[in-house]
C-alpha cells in the first residue's frame, strides 16, 4: 500500500531530481557556450597566426632586412662622421698651436720694445749703447776672422817663399 505522503515524497524527489537534471543541463549549455567562445577565440588566434605566416612574416621579414640595411648605413654615417670631426679637431688644434706658437713669438720680439718704452731715459740709452756695442761686436769679429784667414794665407806663402830660398840657397851652395 502506497500512501498519499509516499507519493508525494517520491513525487518531490522525482521533481527534485528533474530539478537537478535541468539545473546540470543549463550549466552544461554555459559550459559548451563558454567553450564555444573560447574556441572561437582560439579559432581566430589560429587564423591570425596562420595569416601571419603566410603574409605578415614575409613583410616582417622585408621590414627587418630594411631596418638593418638601415642601421649598417647609420653605422656608415657615424664612422664617415667620427672621421671627419676627428681631422677636423686634430687640424683646429694644430692650426690653435701654430696661432699660440707665432703670438708667443710675436709678444717675444715686442716684450723687450714694451719694457724699453717704461724704463727711464739712461737705462734705454744704456740700452741702445748696449746694442751698439753687440752689432760692434759683430763687425770686429768678423773683421778678426777675415784677419786671421788672411794671416793663414800670408803664413802659407812666406813659408812657401822660405822654402823656395832654402831650395835656392841649397843649389847656390851646391855650385
Amino acid at each position: 500500500v502506497v500512501t498519499r505522503d509516499d507519493v508525494e515524497e517520491s513525487l518531490k524527489g522525482v521533481w527534485q531530481y528533474v530539478k537537478d537534471e535541468e539545473q546540470l543541463l543549463k550549466d552544461l549549455h554555459s559550459q559548451i557556450e563558454e567553450t564555444e567562445q573560447r574556441f572561437s577565440v582560439k579559432q581566430a588566434e589560429r587564423d591570425y597566426w596562420l595569416e601571419y605566416k603566410n603574409v605578415g612574416s614575409k613583410i616582417q621579414a622585408n621590414k627587418i632586412m630594411n631596418l638593418e640595411k638601415d642601421i649598417k648605413q647609420v653605422k656608415d654615417d657615424h664612422h664617415r662622421a667620427t672621421e671627419y670631426y676627428r681631422n677636423a679637431l686634430e687640424a683646429t688644434k694644430e692650426e690653435n698651436d701654430r696661432l699660440v706658437e707665432m703670438h708667443m713669438k710675436l709678444c717675444k720680439e715686442q716684450a723687450p720694445e714694451n719694457a724699453i718704452r717704461y724704463l727711464d731715459k739712461n737705462s734705454r740709452r744704456e740700452i741702445k749703447e748696449n746694442e751698439w756695442l753687440k752689432e760692434e761686436i759683430k763687425v770686429y769679429q768678423k773683421e778678426v776672422s777675415d784677419l786671421k784667414a788672411s794671416i793663414q794665407l800670408l803664413e802659407e806663402e812666406n813659408v812657401g817663399l822660405v822654402a823656395k830660398l832654402i831650395d835656392s840657397r841649397l843649389q847656390n851652395l851646391r855650385i
